[in-house]
């Protein structure tokens, strides 16, 4: 680790063997907190490179709890959180909207991190299990098309490293590559960012990854998801190329709401926010609801143009579809909890 410190102490980039070295030795009980804030920061200094991310990311991946599982089509819609926006759970609600479009979703999440409540606070609260074991995941996700994995659960030698990134209280690369550690393989993402000027960076990692199609976003007012404020830029990976694009919500018909009008609560409130968007409730939710369940359903493929993901959002919302997801994944959890009690 010495080595991998004094290079980036100057400024210098490391190899994917360097990285990959130095991801090993982060898991090492040998190892200090000391070695891994300074590896941190020096990261942070220099810049992060595609190839770094790329390589810290595989390698806590292969260290993760297994989905062994391939399901054709599967993908992930999550935000790297941090924007300090405080809006409810958007990449939450949307993923059961684009469930209901057909198309399976692997929800990866973690409690409140940045934000007053996180994913995994409003599934629980819902009733859905945080600890299902590998195998009763993969079932799920088979039979009912969506599931959530909880982060701390599948990453367990994390824990440490976690520690490590709160007590400095700076924001590190650990702060951005939780939507990239998805054990799942996936083939599609949708991921948001608060860092505008990494949007074209992350679509670059999630090619080094293998996504085959993929969408980091920035939306406006710095948003890690998309927002109806404004100006929301868009980096999107097909074909092996990366395109940028500017998205503007009236493209697409849709209101103007500032961002203080989609802030959350706690778990329960957003919870109930999630559940009157799914049973149809208008409002300046349910539209940032459409926005980012449209979008993540074009990067599945599911429609050819994000107008077209748009209109599936709709049909999956007022059809029942997006809450018949949730209401499936909810009977599932509680199957699981049962048989294990």
């Amino acid at each position: 680790m010495k080595n991998i410190l004094q290079q980036l102490s100057e400024g210098k980039s490391l190899s994917s063997e360097e990285i990959m070295q130095a991801s090993g030795q982060l898991f090492s009980n040998e190892i200090t907190d000391s070695e891994i804030a300074a590896f941190l920061i020096g990261l942070k200094m220099k810049g992060e490179t595609a190839e770094e991310i790329a390589g810290l990311t595989a390698a806590f991946r292969e260290r993760s709890l297994k989905i062994s599982k391939r399901i054709p089509s599967i993908m992930d819609n999550c935000g790297t959180g941090g924007d300090g926006v405080k809006s409810f759970n958007i990449s939450t609600t949307s993923a059961f909207v684009i469930a209901g479009a057909g198309i399976p979703v692997a929800k990866h999440g973690n409690r409140s991190i940045s934000s007053k409540t996180g994913s995994a606070d409003v599934l629980e609260h819902l009733g859905i299990d945080l600890t299902l074991p590998p195998e009763a995941t993969e079932e799920i996700l088979e039979k009912v098309g969506i599931v959530f994995l909880f982060a701390p659960y599948f990453h367990p030698q994390l824990k440490r490293i976690m520690k490590v990134r709160k007590d400095l209280r700076i924001p590190t690369v650990f702060n951005l590559i939780g939507p990239l550690t998805n054990p799942v393989d996936l083939e599609t993402q949708l991921l948001g960012i608060y860092r505008r000027d990494m949007v074209v960076l992350f679509a670059e990692v999630l090619k080094k990854l293998g996504r085959k199609r993929a969408i980091v976003i920035n939306g406006a007012g710095y948003m890690d998801e998309a927002s109806l404020q404004g100006e929301n830029y868009l980096a999107i990976l097909e074909n092996g190329m990366i395109t940028e694009k500017v998205l503007h919500p009236e493209e697409f018909g849709l209101p103007i709401y500032a961002n203080d009008s989609i802030r959350g609560g706690d778990a329960k409130e957003n919870a109930e926010i999630l559940l009157k968007v799914l049973k149809g409730e208008r409002g300046a939710y349910r539209e940032t609801v459409l926005l980012n369940a449209g979008i993540g359903i074009y990067t599945a493929g599911k429609a050819d143009s994000i107008q077209k993901g748009l209109e599936l959002a709709k049909e999956s919302i007022d059809s029942g579809a997006a809450l018949h997801k949730l209401e499936q994944l909810i009977t599932a959890s509680r199957s699981h909890q049962k048989q294990v009690i």
